[in-house]
């Protein structure tokens, strides 16, 4: 029988509330992220492990509550359409990650000594 070692991390989950609704959180950034890797909301969904339709509501959540649409679309043709981030979008995942990093960096001192209280 072997141990095995158990691993800890810690994680930041920052949402940006726009009255009640998530105008901007750990999910729709994952998502961005997502339609820029793929070009297309619907294979952004599918590596997610969400319908196309969560993932629309999602993208169009983000357009209602910000200034400018996140994403940028190209109808279907002969090269086919296809989705990628509005510089507003890439400009929405730079931020969040930067706070992400920045917060990680910020608290590390401390989030070393909670995980030095954690049992072996």
């Amino acid at each position: 029988m072997s141990a095995t070692t158990p691993t800890s991390k810690a994680q930041f989950r920052l949402r940006i509330y726009r009255d009640t609704s998530i105008a901007i959180g750990p999910g729709k950034v994952d998502l961005l992220e997502a339609i820029a890797q793929t070009g297309s909301i619907s294979a952004a969904a599918r590596q997610l492990g969400m319908s196309y339709r969560r993932a629309w509501v999602l993208v169009d959540e983000m357009n209602r509550a910000l200034v400018s649409p996140v994403v940028t679309t190209v109808a279907g043709g002969v090269q086919g359409g296809g989705t990628a981030l509005s510089p507003l979008g890439e400009k929405l995942v730079r931020h969040y990650r930067a706070v992400e990093e920045a917060a990680r960096t910020a608290a590390a001192a401390d989030i070393a000594a909670l995980q030095d209280l954690l049992a072996p």
